[in-house]
């Protein structure tokens, strides 16, 4: 098992030791502003496979991609570790960062480029889509 956790680790995530197929880099402006960096970086993972510990307080809103948008946050440190989105109901996505692997599995899909910083350049075998994607479920 892997684990994510937010900066004081009182919300903690474990996950399959296996990195997750489905990583993406989202260039949103909803990202940009949840982690204050020109995007997020979100490793999704099917709902059944992630085991929570710890308290966390929830933020949600209405998602660029359509549906809603549900954050999980420490209420201690604030750092966002993971997030539910109504379209992908079987999913967690968890914060790549939160990981501290500088090893991880780099993202294979980029979405809302259309939001993107003209300086960031994500490059290798990454399908790019200036708007959102909603992934296939095969983990």
């Amino acid at each position: 098992m892997r684990d994510a956790k937010c900066n004081c680790g009182a919300l903690t995530l474990s996950l399959p030791e296996e990195p997750s197929k489905i990583v993406v880099a989202c260039h949103c402006i909803d990202c940009q502003r949840r982690t204050g960096a020109p995007f997020g970086v979100g490793a999704y993972y099917p709902a059944e496979v992630v085991t929570i510990s710890g308290t966390s307080k929830e933020f949600t809103h209405d998602a660029a991609s359509g549906g809603k948008m549900h954050n999980y946050f420490c209420p201690q440190c604030g750092s966002t570790v993971y997030w539910k989105v109504t379209n992908l109901p079987a999913l967690i996505g968890v914060a790549v960062g939160a990981m501290a692997d500088p090893k991880y599995r780099a993202p294979v899909i980029s979405v809302f480029e259309q939001s993107k910083h003209d300086w960031v350049q994500i490059d290798g075998a990454v399908e790019h889509f200036r708007q959102g994607y909603v992934p296939k479920i095969s983990n």
